[in-house]
């Protein structure tokens, strides 16, 4: 069975398909948050820091890590926020960026085995990424597009990620090492966007035997209560295979999804992670909980 596995000095993490779901927190990102950009163009990494932990906390497993902020020198905030969170947590990380001088510049620094987010089927991005990834020995998200651009069709999606996977072990990178994102369209403007990726994620599972991530915020886009149709589509895709998500830990309707799609794909052994998460909340279906609503059922009969 594929596994993937990353690193910081201290603690490793194996993305598997035997292996809970993996939690990548999204929030270090400035894309759609004026403050968060306006204080690390300034120097300011405090908000980042404090993300940091707070996603750790909340039960992320990686902390993924992007500075693409407009007119700013991106490879040099990217490489301090990659040192300041690797100062506050303990955690592996995915290195963010659209520029390969800010992904060699974050790689430059990393301690441990990162994970670099991302590559897709443009050539060019092959020829630049992918020896970047092999000369660091890092692993890679291969994102399912090429110069045609995102296709509605899973099919050509799964192609393209066929074709970087066999491109990556051209450079020495194994199959094990590339985590595909098949793109997670948003279910609101594409109505078939959800059976899509529970297609894409047998087939990448079954025929290119590796892991795979996404976006899973996208799905949701445009639609109230997103959280709701986030948590859903965590469920399936996890039921399909899916072995990560990048998300944020922050919203408990997520957590309970990924936790719950945990036990009931086989992956938390006598359900003992759930258990400790859930079992002394007061809002929880604890033995206390039922034995108090029996109580309240026999005063009302009385």
């Amino acid at each position: 069975m594929s596994e993937t596995i990353v690193s910081s000095a201290s603690k490793e993490v194996k993305i598997g398909f035997d292996e809970p779901f993996v939690i990548i927190g999204e929030r270090i990102n400035p894309t759609g948050r004026k403050l968060l950009a306006a204080e690390m163009k300034s120097g300011d990494f405090s908000r980042v820091e404090k993300d940091a932990i707070s996603q750790v906390n909340a039960g992320a497993h990686m902390l993924d890590v992007n500075a693409g902020i407009p007119l700013a020198d991106e490879p040099a905030l990217l490489a301090k926020a990659i040192k300041i969170v690797q100062a506050v947590t303990d955690v592996p990380l995915s290195i963010d960026s659209s520029i390969v001088a800010a992904l060699e510049s974050g790689l430059s620094v990393y301690q441990g085995k990162a994970l670099v987010n991302s590559v897709t089927g443009e050539e060019d991005r092959l020829e630049t990424v992918l020896p970047l990834v092999a000369k660091y020995g890092a692993a890679v998200v291969a994102i399912s597009n090429d110069e045609t651009g995102i296709s509605e069709d899973p099919d050509v999606r799964f192609e393209v990620a066929r074709k970087i996977v066999n491109r990556a072990s051209d450079y020495g990178i194994s199959h094990e090492d590339v985590v595909v994102d098949p793109l997670v369209m948003p279910i609101g403007a594409i109505n078939s966007a959800g059976k899509q990726i529970i297609h894409l994620v047998r087939r990448l599972r079954n025929e290119l035997k590796v892991n795979t991530t996404c976006g899973a915020s996208n799905v949701s886009f445009g639609l109230p209560n997103r959280n709701g149709i986030n948590a859903a589509f965590l469920t399936m895709a996890i039921g399909s295979g899916m072995t990560s998500a990048i998300t944020s830990p922050l919203h408990p309707e997520v957590m309970q999804a990924i936790l719950g799609a945990n036990v009931m794909m086989g992956k938390d052994p006598n359900c003992s992670n759930w258990i400790s998460c859930y079992r002394d909340r007061s809002n929880g279906n604890s033995d206390n909980g039922v034995r108090s609503k029996r109580r309240r059922r026999r005063r009302n009969k009385e």
